[in-house]
């Protein structure tokens, strides 16, 4: 019985579907059923072909080739037949080569019908026999387009694989026969992380009935993308290294990068060995080296699992010897990659004499190597080799290329990194040496102080401090910071330091010892000889900050001036912590702007903390809470200074900090009333005897009467130069403190110079015979005029 009748069917016989639909098929035979259609029942569920007269609706004979297709239900049974049609043996032939192109065709093809849900495969497809699912779920191969059941399981390797059974793919289908569109779905072979992974495209589309136009099934043509693929992912790789090899100055993690890129995606294992002279931040010899060459192991990363490195013949931070004929020494010795494995005589010799290598590569089936010199500027810094064991492919020339730019990539990091290392050396060397070793004794205050250089990956900077003793037992405390980084940065702050030192022993106030020093900052920028100078940074900006603080014991003020940089903090005996309030000066090198002076008065045992800004800034905070966070360190009660260091930086510090940071700290002391005695003298000759007398009784009193005679003479001469030459008042002072200090004082602002006395001059001989009992002397200009001052030691008794 006819159950269906397409529009192909009546244009060929010119019946309507309604006139044949349910009648019997043999009606439409013009003579007897053909011999070889006597097997085609109901029962059988074979493919049937042969020739037959049929009777057009207008009467005529028409001779045409039949082919009845079974259809099958879910059960696998026959439920009828799908036959076509085609007019003369041409025609038949025609059709049998469609047949043929499908089963023959070098492109995987399949099809999928829709209303029995069974698959058809050409053997490009299947790769073999192809396991599918039938509409019931049931297991079956697909062989040529025929049907048969089988349990064994598909083979990986077909280029279809097991597509029929990934739902993914399915769901492609279901979309495909919905939807009526055609679909593209990528599918990856499985196989060992460091092998080449097959790939295919499976482009799907909808299989419609001319008659009907309806969707009855999805055919599929299936393309191996493995080489697409595989650029694809050697592209992706190199774009990653590009951002995770070099993202550190650090030579070892530099190294560590590349090995944790490359494995598994390229390799099973991989070792980085470098020069010593690379770890030193030494420059290597140019061009290729010699071999047998020693390295040092810097990195190895491993596919295995747990983060172990059993493959590893050589721990990390060990030394090995390469002997000539080794793939590394061979590389690195040429210049060149070398592509190598267990079908090299060198290398089975070189595994074959190392007995942990050779153990390592039985065990986990080492077979196929890499070695490609890691060489940047012309110059080789070490080898990098890749290798891969058991269950994955060998190596291949494109994996080496791959290798190669890698490895050039993890060159220029190391390179750089070796240079930044030497150069971070130079300047850390450099600042040192500008740095105070050991600070001078004075008796002013109590001090402590730490230095950290930045973390990797900055460079060097130029913050600086000083503790520098002043006449009449003060002290000057400095704390500075250079914009900028680098040697430039530091060979600056060391004139910056030279120069306050030098303005410092000259007992300029501090207003007008940062406005000599802008001064100087100025000239250095600005000087025509063109050389750079650490006071320009990237960014344009000149100059540097600058806190220079006078603390006097005997009035116990503290005088204070800032250029530009951040005010201290102070802890007072009682407890109370607060930040200095200062007037801000602008930075040094701006020019035209002034200073001022901020004066502080102490109680003994007041606690300054002076600091650059890397102490209490930060990308996570601002400066006030950084600031607060130091007052908090301070606040706590500490046995000593040398511990609050430590407390303070533990507490507004990480590990490795961004930017140098230099702390000062320093608890105040006061010279008491018995330790200084002071007159005012008229300006009178004859009150120079009287002047002696005074001395002589405060020495007596101290028990100092040896140092009698000594401070006698220089009381004297001082005492009648002020008369002589200077305006009243005058005054005189001692004070008692680990040395013995004269100071006598007038309103005349002209300072006393040594000169060279002939043999007839009257005068000129009092300031050198000052110079020749006194340890040291010196003037230092006041408010109001001029002090002199000479300073002896204490009699030993």
């Amino acid at each position: 019985m006819l159950t269906g009748w397409s529009e192909g069917a009546r244009r060929l016989l010119g019946h309507r579907a309604g006139e044949v639909v349910g009648r019997a098929a043999a009606g439409l035979l013009a003579g007897p059923e053909p011999p070889d259609a006597a097997g085609l029942s109901l029962t059988g569920s074979q493919e049937w072909s042969g020739t037959a007269v049929l009777r057009h609706r207008d009467g005529h004979l028409v001779e045409l080739t039949l082919h009845a297709h079974p259809s099958l239900g879910g059960d696998g049974a026959p439920q009828g037949f799908v036959v076509t049609a085609t007019t003369g043996r041409e025609s038949e032939h025609d059709l049998r080569m469609v047949e043929w192109a499908f089963a023959q065709s070098s492109i995987p093809l399949s099809t999928y019908a829709t209303a029995s849900g069974s698959w058809q495969l050409n053997a490009a497809a299947e790769g073999g026999e192809q396991e599918v699912p039938t509409a019931a779920g049931e297991e079956t191969r697909a062989t040529g387009g025929r049907q048969v059941a089988e349990d064994d399981p598909s083979p990986d390797s077909a280029p279809l694989g097991d597509a029929c059974a990934d739902k993914g793919f399915l769901e492609c289908v279901r979309l495909v026969a919905e939807e009526a569109r055609s679909m593209r779905y990528e599918r990856f072979g499985r196989a060992q992380p460091s092998a080449r992974q097959r790939a295919w495209i499976i482009e799907l589309w909808p299989v419609r009935d001319p008659a009907t136009g309806e969707v009855v099934g999805v055919g599929t043509a299936t393309f191996d993308s493995s080489e697409q693929r595989s650029a694809r992912q050697r592209l992706a790789l190199l774009k990653e290294a590009g951002t995770r090899i070099g993202t550190t100055l650090n030579v070892t993690r530099t190294a560590e990068e590349l090995a944790d890129l490359v494995v598994p995606r390229l390799a099973d294992f991989v070792s980085v060995d470098l020069l010593d002279s690379v770890l030193l931040g030494e420059e290597p010899v140019p061009g290729p080296v010699d071999a047998a060459v020693v390295l040092r192991r810097v990195a190895h990363q491993s596919v295995t699992a747990g983060g172990d490195t059993p493959e590893a013949a050589v721990d990390l931070g060990e030394v090995d010897t390469y002997p000539p004929y080794s793939p590394p020494a061979r590389s690195l010795s040429s210049g060149q990659s070398v592509l190598s494995g267990i079908d090299d005589p060198d290398f089975v010799r070189w595994v074959t004499e190392h007995r942990m290598r050779s153990t390592r590569v039985r065990e986990f089936g080492l077979h196929s190597l890499m070695a490609t010199p890691l060489r940047a500027r012309g110059i080789t810094l070490g080898v990098a080799v890749f290798v891969r064991g058991e269950g994955s492919e060998p190596f291949q020339q494109d994996d080496l290329l791959l290798a190669e730019e890698l490895a050039g990539r993890a060159a220029v990091g190391v390179d750089n990194a070796r240079r930044y290392t030497r150069e971070r050396t130079n300047a850390l060397t450099l600042q040192r040496s500008l740095l105070p070793r050991d600070l001078p004794r004075q008796a002013a205050v109590e001090v402590a102080y730490r230095y950290l250089p930045a973390g990797t990956g900055v460079g060097v900077g130029g913050d600086w401090f000083d503790v520098i003793p002043l006449s009449g037992t003060r002290v000057a405390l400095v704390v500075g910071d250079v914009v900028g980084h680098g040697i430039h940065a530091s060979a600056t702050m060391g004139q910056l330091r030279t120069a306050v030192r030098t303005l410092a022993d000259v007992d300029l106030p501090p207003d007008e010892l940062l406005t000599h020093l802008d001064d100087l900052v100025i000239h250095l920028t600005s000087d025509d000889s063109g050389v750079e100078t650490g006071l320009r940074d990237t960014t344009g900006e000149i100059g540097a900050t600058c806190l220079y603080a006078v603390y006097d014991p005997v009035s116990r003020v503290c005088t204070l001036a800032s250029a530009g940089h951040l005010p201290p903090a102070v802890l007072l005996p009682d407890g109370a912590v607060s930040v200095v309030q200062l007037t801000p000066g602008p930075l040094l090198g701006v020019g035209g702007l002034p200073f001022e002076s901020t004066e502080l008065e102490l109680p003994e045992g007041s606690l300054l903390a002076f600091y650059t800004d890397g102490l209490i800034e930060a990308r996570d905070r601002d400066v006030s809470l950084g600031l607060d966070r130091l007052c908090d360190a301070l606040a706590h009660p500490v046995p000593s200074l040398e511990v609050t260091c430590d407390a303070i930086l533990k507490a507004l510090l990480p590990d490795s900090p961004p930017d140098d940071v230099a702390l000062l700290l320093a608890r105040t002391r006061a010279l008491h009333a018995d330790q200084v005695a002071a007159w005012a003298l008229p300006a009178d000759p004859a009150i120079v005897a009287d002047a002696r007398a005074q001395t002589s009784r405060q020495l007596a009193a101290w028990g100092l009467q040896d140092a009698a005679f000594v401070t006698e003479l220089v009381v004297s001469e001082l005492v009648t130069n002020a008369i002589r030459y200077g305006d009243v008042p005058i005054g005189l002072r001692l004070i008692r403190d680990r040395t013995l200090i004269c100071e006598v004082s007038d309103a005349s602002s002209t300072a006393p110079h040594l000169r060279r006395a002939r043999t007839y001059d009257e005068g000129g001989r009092g300031l050198h015979m000052v110079a020749q009992l006194t340890q040291s002397w010196g003037t230092r200009q006041t408010t109001t005029g001029k002090t002199i001052w000479a300073e002896q030691p204490l009699p030993a008794s």
